[in-house]
């Protein structure tokens, strides 16, 4: 199904949100790009000169929308039966297999992907946004324990969680 899901088959969305790479984050790369076509540059004068920021400049702007497109969504039950789930990119998570849910300060968030971390988890962790929330799962046939992801809003899409679990 991927990203190209509608509203009307995946139920009510409650909550989404686009994990957008922030305005601050843009101009090393920028430069970067830049730099690396001048350096090209230098070395093909002519005509073939533009070339590399024709390549590159396109390259990395893509680069930076493509870190930029993940998305968090919450779905509630849908009219034909759909049941409420929990989006993370193009991973989801029937609500009924979601257990306890924490919020995860972005103090806190380098012990929870580092040593409290287990390898079996789920974990989506977009640097540039600071919290994050833990879904534990309660599937049994599941082998994942649990969810980490990245949220702008992490206290909305725990309370989203945990009501419609």
């Amino acid at each position: 199904m991927g990203n190209s899901v509608s509203a009307a088959v995946q139920g009510a969305v409650r909550h989404s949100e686009r994990l957008y790479v922030p305005w601050w984050a843009w101009p090393l790369p920028v430069i970067g790009g830049v730099l690396l076509a001048a350096e090209i540059d230098m070395g093909y004068p002519g005509v073939r000169a533009w070339l590399p920021y024709v390549v590159l400049l396109p390259l990395v702007v893509a680069l930076m929308l493509s870190l930029g497109r993940t998305r968090v969504r919450v779905t509630g039950a849908g009219p034909d039966g759909q049941e409420a789930e929990l989006w993370v990119g193009d991973a989801h998570l029937p609500l009924r297999f979601a257990g306890e849910v924490e919020v995860i300060g972005k103090e806190a968030k380098r012990k929870a992907l580092g040593p409290e971390g287990d390898p079996a988890g789920f974990a989506m962790h977009r640097g540039w946004v600071g919290p994050m929330v833990r879904v534990w799962l309660t599937d049994p046939d599941d082998p994942t324990p649990y969810w980490l992801f990245s949220t702008r809003n992490p206290e909305k899409v725990a309370e989203l969680l945990r009501a419609g679990s």
